[in-house]
């Protein structure tokens, strides 16, 4: 097998190539890709979504880096890829790493690594990852680890909830009172991902009332892909058309992209 990144990150099917020992070696690239670029004390973001093992893999990918000397930030929760990116420059770290397969079927989860300026990587940087993870791949060796309690101790190893504040600064580059003033019905559905509780509640707090299917994390994604399209929404189209809602929002599992049905339970294209 090679490991190949796409849009800056690696997806692979679940206990197939991605496996423990593999996420191991990509996380130990990245670690030196940072080190080679003098980055290392900046730290770098663990994030993941609700797909099966997400928070495990999550783990495993801090002791690699708290090996290789770098201090973390591991998320409390499963985390919208958006906010990792408002986090890493929020803290200017590093960057971030995070397990999720975005809008792909169940089976399958991901290594996405953001650098320091908080968007994809580019392609220069994910092909020195690749170079680098494949050598590893090849010699089965050289990963560094550390116990994650140790460095919990010294200070290495942060929690992370970037919730409430990333709330608070999506406050206040969004007009709250035109929202408010609409009185919008809106149907939200984060499709099991990691959008629940963040696009909810920002739309509460500014005034619209809210309702709310496929809220809880579910590795299965209710056994669809959890991808926002026409296709994937049929049920909350007729849901918004049936009980009257002015908007529907649906978010895929990393919640970096929406779809849209209006007041007719149409799907607009984003």
């Amino acid at each position: 097998m090679e490991i190949k990144f796409g849009t800056s990150g690696w997806r692979a099917v679940i206990a197939d190539t991605f496996t423990f020992e593999n996420i191991r070696l990509v996380t130990q690239a990245i670690a030196d890709h940072i080190a080679a670029r003098g980055e290392r004390e900046r730290g770098i973001i663990v994030g993941y979504d609700t797909r099966f093992l997400s928070r495990n893999f999550a783990e495993e990918a801090t002791r690699v880096l708290l090996g290789n000397g770098i201090p973390v930030w591991l998320s409390l929760r499963d985390t919208p890829t958006p906010v990792l990116s408002w986090e890493i420059l929020r803290k200017k770290c590093a960057g971030a790493i995070n397990f999720t397969a975005s809008h792909n079927p169940p089976h399958y989860n991901g290594i996405k690594f953001s650098p320091a300026w908080g968007g994809p990587a580019l392609p220069e940087t994910t092909r020195d990852i690749e170079v680098r993870a494949n050598a590893y791949l090849r010699e089965r060796t050289g990963v560094k680890t550390r116990a994650i309690e140790e460095a919990r101790g010294e200070g290495l190893l942060r929690d992370l909830d970037p919730r409430d504040d990333y709330l608070a600064a999506l406050a206040e580059k969004i007009d709250v009172a035109a929202i408010r003033a609409a009185k919008l019905r809106i149907l939200v559905n984060p499709i099991f991902g990691t959008g629940r509780g963040y696009l909810d509640t920002a739309l509460e707090r500014a005034g619209c009332t809210v309702a709310t299917m496929n809220m809880n994390p579910d590795p299965t994604f209710g056994g669809i892909s959890p991808e926002p399209s026409e296709a994937e929404l049929e049920p909350m189209k007729a849901r918004v058309a049936r009980e009257g809602f002015d908007l529907g929002l649906a978010t895929d599992g990393d919640a970096d992209r929406f779809g849209i049905i209006d007041a007719g339970g149409y799907f607009i294209e984003p």
